[in-house]
């Protein structure tokens, strides 16, 4: 059978041709870098009349970071960065040469998981520095049980009080991972202290104390519970000497729109305004980055040692945020982690039988842990990448607010040609080459008001997943 193909003529208007008649309904520009930026929304914010905040504390008596930082020759060999030894406490006056002599001592070797690094078998002969992996700090509990007493890192040392007086341990450290070791033995310092008055005096000094400076604030004497007519102690509280100010922070960039454009080309949506709300949510998107990331006011990187917690097994588990929780434990107020962290723990809390609450906020549901909803955030940066590497990262705790002693956002109270807080678009004129130029302005900063105020999860691995057929 043969199919004829019958060719009719058009009888009406082509729908090709049509839309040249028709009125083209356009969305605005899309933007697939534009995030909610929940830390930005989730922050009190304070308000400047100038560009400086001044945070007033307690004395304290905190120094560094405590760590102790290494290198890698790219061969696989470690080198430990002889300045960072200044965080223990009878070297941190040391000349440079002492430090450089005691850097160059140290043996590395590699630990297999499982392994003790560490024990409490007669008196400490090794300084301990852990250059790569995770272990885990175990001591015999009150009923013989074998207690956890902490997780260590990359850049922790151990037992440098024990080390120095010649003494035993009171705990024992067991590599969870792989580790990469570097270890100082106690002969050295004390053959360089023989050579060096300097160090053996501190070192003699530091012995005979116990335990040196430890983190704190300055005291403040005061009695309870006596009763009669007592001699009443007399105090102050003192103030730090040289409280840390924040500058506010900034980002910019200069917008060009040709006259050209915005002349005969604005209907049905203006051009430079177009222009200029893509360009500040590319300044805002900087902004909540540097919040988070500068190596100076950055939130990660001004939590101090006493509130950096390790993850015990590498996935992020409910036991590590209640281990952060015990750190923010005054009013905390959200976790910050990246989303594939919050779907990390969300995998791990299903395993155990334990799914998170859900909380409503902005307009979205969050999962929480123990009431403290998790906030996503793609700024915290995630290490590593692919089958071989798992990806690691870090989630925050804080607590926010000037009454509570939190976190807070700082940008000035006002700003000429201001568009949004903290924001403005400053019109530059037009060139020669008829191209119009809009000085766009963001000014902020972050403050951690005391050291309680944030804590973070490190090394949080995020490739773990479970069959639950």
């Amino acid at each position: 059978m043969t199919t004829e193909t019958v060719q009719h003529n058009q009888q009406s208007l082509s729908t090709s041709t049509a839309r040249n008649l028709a009125t083209t309904t356009k969305t605005v520009p899309q933007m697939m870098g534009i995030t909610p930026r929940y830390l930005l929304r989730a922050l009190p914010w304070v308000d400047l009349e100038a560009g400086v905040y001044r945070v007033n504390r307690r004395r304290g008596f905190i120094l560094g970071d405590g760590l102790i930082s290494t290198y890698s020759d790219g061969g696989g060999e470690f080198r430990v960065i002889a300045e960072d030894l200044r965080e223990i406490a009878f070297l941190r006056d040391q000349a440079s040469g002492v430090l450089s002599a005691l850097a160059s001592g140290f043996v590395q070797r590699e630990v297999t998981a499982g392994e003790f690094i560490a024990g409490t078998d007669g008196p400490v002969g090794q300084l301990h520095i852990i250059a790569f992996g995770r272990a885990e700090k175990r001591a015999t509990g009150q009923y013989g049980e074998n207690a956890l007493l902490a997780t260590l890192g990359e850049g922790d040392f151990f037992d440098a009080a024990a080390w120095a007086r010649g003494e035993s341990s009171s705990y024992q450290v067991k590599a969870a991972t792989r580790c990469t070791v570097l270890s100082l033995d106690r002969r050295m310092l004390s053959e360089l202290a023989d050579r060096e008055p300097a160090l053996r005096v501190q070192l003699d000094a530091y012995a005979a104390d116990g335990q040196g400076p430890i983190d704190r604030e300055s005291p403040i004497e005061l009695t309870s519970g006596h009763s009669g007519e007592l001699d009443l102690p007399q105090t102050f509280v003192d103030y730090e000497e040289s409280p840390r100010e924040y500058e506010l922070s900034i980002a910019q960039t200069v917008l060009k729109v040709h006259t050209r454009v915005s002349d005969i080309y604005n209907s049905s949506i203006d051009q430079v305004q177009a222009q200029l709300r893509l360009t500040a949510e590319a300044l805002r998107e900087r902004q909540e980055w540097e919040m988070l990331n500068n190596p100076d006011y950055g939130l990660l990187h001004n939590v101090v040692p006493g509130q950096r917690v390790h993850t015990r097994k590498g996935a992020p588990t409910p036991d590590d945020l209640d281990e952060l929780l015990t750190r923010v434990w005054k009013q905390p107020a959200f976790f910050l982690a990246h989303p594939r962290a919050i779907a990390a723990f969300g995998r791990e809390c299903t395993r155990r039988g334990v799914p998170p609450q859900i909380v409503e906020l902005f307009g979205s549901p969050f999962l929480t842990w123990r009431g403290v909803p998790l906030l996503p955030c793609d700024k915290l940066d995630l290490k590593g990448s692919g089958n071989s590497v798992p990806g690691t990262t870090n989630i925050l705790l804080m607590r926010v607010g000037e009454a509570e002693q939190g976190v807070v956002g700082l940008r000035p109270a006002k700003v000429p040609d201001e568009v949004e807080p903290g924001l403005s678009v400053r019109p530059m004129g037009v060139d020669r080459q008829a191209i119009t130029s809009y000085l766009v302005t963001s000014y902020f900063s972050a403050a951690a008001l005391v050291d309680d105020a944030i804590a973070v999860l490190q090394n949080v691995e995020v490739s773990n997943y479970y069959d639950y057929s």
